[in-house]
């Protein structure tokens, strides 16, 4: 419990606005990556944190129901970004109503093609691009329904050659 000026107030463990898990993104000029996910995702900026000296120490954007914090690279924090990394392993996932739509916008506000959109065996129409920070994000729009078996027919189907 935590004292406000009215005496004791409870403090929700997770704030109501955020999930369980949230990204938090490390990029080398952090104060424009939020102006391009404003611009490729739509993101909106839910708190922002301005270094004195200049640059970003931390915000937060709320993209669709999600929320997705960001900071500027850091050595004494010990947060390299994907530039400095020279690559990531993690793909963040976005479902949106149109992938096709969303990956235009993307590569519109900046982004390169990683994989242009296509239907996948799972059910989703799904592409590929990586901003201009180094991060990768997945574009995806739920377009059939199947069943595990039929996913996993289709994924030995795609593994054998077969389509």
């Amino acid at each position: 419990m935590s004292l406000s000026p009215d005496g004791p107030a409870r403090v929700q463990p997770i704030p109501t606005d955020m999930n369980t898990v949230t990204p938090h993104l490390v990029c080398v000029n952090a104060a424009s990556a939020v102006d391009f996910y404003g611009k490729a995702f739509g993101a909106s900026v839910m708190a922002r944190l301005d270094a004195p000296q200049g640059g970003l120490l931390h915000a937060c954007l709320r993209i669709g129901d999600s929320a997705v914090m960001l900071m500027e690279e850091s050595a004494e924090c010990q947060s390299p970004s994907p530039v400095t990394l020279k690559g990531t392993p993690v793909t963040i996932h976005l479902y949106v109503r149109d992938a096709d739509a969303a990956f235009r916008q993307a590569v519109e506000a900046g982004a390169t093609s990683v994989m242009e959109p296509q239907d996948m065996f799972w059910g989703d129409r799904y592409g590929v691009v990586s901003d201009p920070y180094g991060h990768r994000w997945s574009l995806a729009t739920h377009v059939r329904d199947l069943d595990p078996a039929a996913i996993q027919q289709a994924a030995a189907d795609m593994c054998a050659g077969r389509s």
